[in-house]
């Protein structure tokens, strides 16, 4: 049975991590783009396009936070010792951008700070979540139970380099969701930077296979063992190309958005079956790194019968709630 929910939080976990990924990506990329559209209109409709949806999607990382104390806290000892600076900058990062999305709107002759303080908050949290993957990619110093690296491990060249690439990809995200809730010229100006983000992401995966390859990294081996994942990057290049034509075309305003969850979709998967059954790869599996069965059992009844449920239909409301486009011009506040 503790095998069992060991397995069930596993992938509630894995879930969990999904979709904050695919929701509060697309509000952090909206948050980069930010700086580089200087028309004070324009910049009003994209806080509008994420105002209601932005703080609830953040709910998910307290959800990933919570289910790794509760249901695994070897792992969360171990990933807090590897990235606390990660982790810090992280959540000051989170903290500028949510105040900032607020004084923004109550001042004009610091608004700049408040702007600078948005678009940097978003940018600094997409990159040190793209360099913790980077780091557990190529592999934590475990000894025991316990982090037996140096706090500096995730600073290094494919970390590095993986946070640039979360940075362009949930770019590209924000970009389709300003194509999907958006209208006029904020709608063409999204569209104008798809095929460029899309290239940036197309660079950033070759130099990322490139690094792997070249750094004999473990996850290689998993790779010739599951012939099967390969199929993932042949979906995400014919999805990269669509999203192309979506973005030459621009017929249907949903296409870029769901290329591009595709997308991450494909490079999830691919992450997924590369490390399962190990949540810290090659180091501890699920089983190992459970807490004991009373305490599964209890987040069992407590988070998975009644919280989550409780999350993910408040989620699947605010959006249907406030589906559709932004009107042009339409105050936040």
């Amino acid at each position: 049975m503790s095998l069992d929910l060991a397995h069930f939080w596993g992938a509630v976990l894995a879930l969990s991590i999904l979709i904050y990924v695919l929701l509060d990506g697309f509000d952090l990329g909206v948050g980069i783009l930010f700086a580089l559209n200087r028309d004070e209109a324009q910049r009003r409709d994209m806080m509008g396009s994420i105002a209601p949806v932005w703080d609830g999607n953040e709910t998910w990382l307290v959800v990933i936070g919570t289910l790794l104390f509760g249901a695994f806290p070897v792992v969360y000892s171990i990933f807090l010792s590897a990235f606390y600076l990660p982790v810090g900058l992280l959540l000051v990062a989170l903290i500028l951008r949510g105040v900032a999305f607020e004084f923004r709107y109550k001042t004009r002759r610091a608004r700049w700070l408040w702007d600078f303080g948005f678009a940097a908050g978003s940018t600094v949290a997409s990159f040190v979540q793209g360099a913790a993957i980077g780091a557990m990619v190529q592999g934590i110093a475990v000894s025991g139970l316990a982090f037996a690296g140096s706090p500096f491990d995730w600073v290094a060249p494919f970390p590095l380099l993986c946070g640039v690439g979360l940075v362009l990809g949930y770019a590209l995200l924000g970009a389709a969701w300003l194509v999907l809730k958006t209208e006029g010229r904020l709608r063409d100006w999204a569209y104008l930077w798809l095929p460029r983000l899309m290239t940036g992401v197309v660079v950033f995966v070759a130099l990322a296979l490139a690094s792997t390859l070249a750094g004999d990294f473990r996850v290689v081996e998993r790779w010739l063992a599951q012939p099967w994942l390969f199929t993932l990057p042949l979906i995400a290049t014919l999805a990269a190309w669509q999203l192309y034509r979506a973005a030459a075309q621009r017929r249907y305003d949903w296409r870029p958005y769901a290329l591009a969850s595709l997308l991450f979709l494909t490079a999830y998967l691919m992450l997924a079956g590369s490390f399962w059954p190990w949540i810290i790869p090659y180091e501890l599996t699920l089983a190992d790194a459970a807490a004991p069965p009373q305490s599964l059992t209890f987040l069992f009844w407590g988070a998975g019968v009644v919280v989550l449920p409780v999350i993910l239909i408040y989620t699947a409301v605010v959006y249907w709630v406030f589906r559709g486009k932004v009107e042009p011009g339409r105050e936040y506040h």
